[in-house]
């Protein structure tokens, strides 16, 4: 099993974008979250947070072919078949599992509650799910993260897992908040 050191090495290996680590890192604490309530692995889930963009800075045109391929190259097939499903678009893998579905609900989202804790001057404290929600009605407000995707990935979540979008929203919120100081959120 690929350790949490090991894929944080291999993520800083290939991701020279500062910006990038830092959602690679929200989405792994995120993913380590959610895992702990599940009763799943959090190292599992962390790895796959953390490598899930691992080849988007130096390939961005193969992205995620190269994670993915080294992934399966070491046996870890459970980890490339998730980071595979979080762009289902490019590969046809359509995420299925838990720690598929995880991903692909914790990706987006991470990124965009990320956008509007920046544009707050008191960043993550008091961000509330229905201030995240006025924002994803401005299309041009972090134009990059995909609304679609988003909702969808936590509707296919919830059908596993249960939760309303509000819940998911405020447990992104405080995950990122309980580790502001590393996510540059401070």
């Amino acid at each position: 099993m690929l350790t949490r050191d090991e894929a944080l090495s291999l993520m800083h290996e290939w991701t020279p974008s500062e910006r990038l680590r830092i959602h690679a890192l929200g989405v792994a604490r995120v993913m380590e979250d959610l895992a702990r309530r599940l009763g799943q692995d959090p190292e599992v889930y962390g790895v796959a947070g953390l490598l899930h963009d691992a080849d988007y800075d130096r390939w961005p045109e193969e992205h995620p072919a190269r994670i993915v391929a080294w992934l399966e190259a070491r046996g870890e097939a459970e980890l490339a078949r998730a980071i595979a499903a979080h762009a289902t678009v490019r590969t046809g893998v359509r995420a299925e599992s838990l720690l598929e579905r995880a991903l692909v609900a914790s990706d987006e989202v991470t990124g965009f509650v990320t956008a509007c804790a920046l544009v707050r001057p008191q960043r993550t404290e008091g961000l509330e799910p229905r201030s995240i929600r006025k924002k994803m009605k401005t299309p041009a407000f972090a134009a990059g993260v995909d609304r679609e995707e988003l909702i969808e990935g936590f509707r296919r979540l919830a059908e596993l897992i249960g939760g309303t979008e509000d819940e998911h929203f405020q447990r992104v919120v405080d995950v990122l908040h309980a580790h502001r100081a590393e996510l540059g959120l401070a």
